[in-house]
């Protein structure tokens, strides 16, 4: 499926970005569905917040190399990415905090570092989406001017080339979780032969294993 099917080739972002909305809105929940002193699961949801981490700031990144420069360069609305930069710093913010949290919680499940650090995320989730919704209502169309096909393009080559090898399955089963049937079609389009076929035999069991692992929590905590 080409891109003409979407309203722009930015679109492919607003996809990438449900995935970040869904996670911040679970990880303070999975956070407090751990019991006290439950330091197997606890080590189990820090691992997930860890890769969780480690994908936005690969995404954040990308933009401050490859988006930001080229807007400022080209003259688009300097105020307006200054802002984008500016909530990326405060995004960071927020995850120093949760970074300072999660060892401790990681190690001893205990209550206090647990409540801690589900208060620090769901500081981080505020500070998110703020930046998410301005960054697609604001920031995109400016991308969609400014910026060639081609450059945008490596953004999300930069961005498949950084990621560890044994999670690109886990990262296209994210992306295509709440994508719409249009959508799914497009990014497994985009994905060589060999990729669409390990997403069908392995990808989409090794996905729904992953949710029952991670998301499993919550549901024994709806029983208790």
């Amino acid at each position: 499926m080409s891109r003409s099917t979407f309203s722009s080739f930015t679109h492919e972002m607003v996809v990438v970005h449900r995935v970040f909305r869904r996670e911040s809105a679970l990880a303070p929940r999975l956070v407090r569905a751990v019991p006290d002193g439950d330091t197997t699961r606890a080590a189990q949801i820090a691992a997930h917040l860890d890769d969780y981490v480690m994908g936005l700031h690969h995404h954040h990144s990308l933009e401050d190399e490859l988006v930001w420069p080229l807007l400022h360069a080209r003259g688009a609305d300097g105020g307006l990415v200054d802002r984008m930069e500016k909530q990326h710093q405060c995004i960071d913010l927020t995850l120093a905090t949760v970074a300072e949290w999660l060892p401790a919680w990681r190690r001893e499940a205990n209550h206090i570092a647990r409540e801690e650090l589900a208060l620090a995320l769901t500081e981080h989730r505020t500070a998110l989406v703020e930046h998410l919704d301005d960054e697609e209502r604001l920031a995109l169309p400016l991308v969609a001017e400014h910026l060639t096909v081609a450059e945008w393009d490596l953004v999300g080559q930069r961005g498949m080339e950084r990621l560890p090898k044994n999670k690109v399955l886990l990262a296209l089963g994210a992306i295509l979780e709440d994508a719409t049937a249009e959508e799914r079609a497009y990014f497994l389009g985009r994905a060589p032969l060999l990729g669409r076929l390990l997403w069908k035999i392995v990808g989409r069991r090794q996905y729904a294993h992953w949710c029952r692992a991670v998301r499993g929590g919550l549901l024994e905590e709806a029983r208790r």
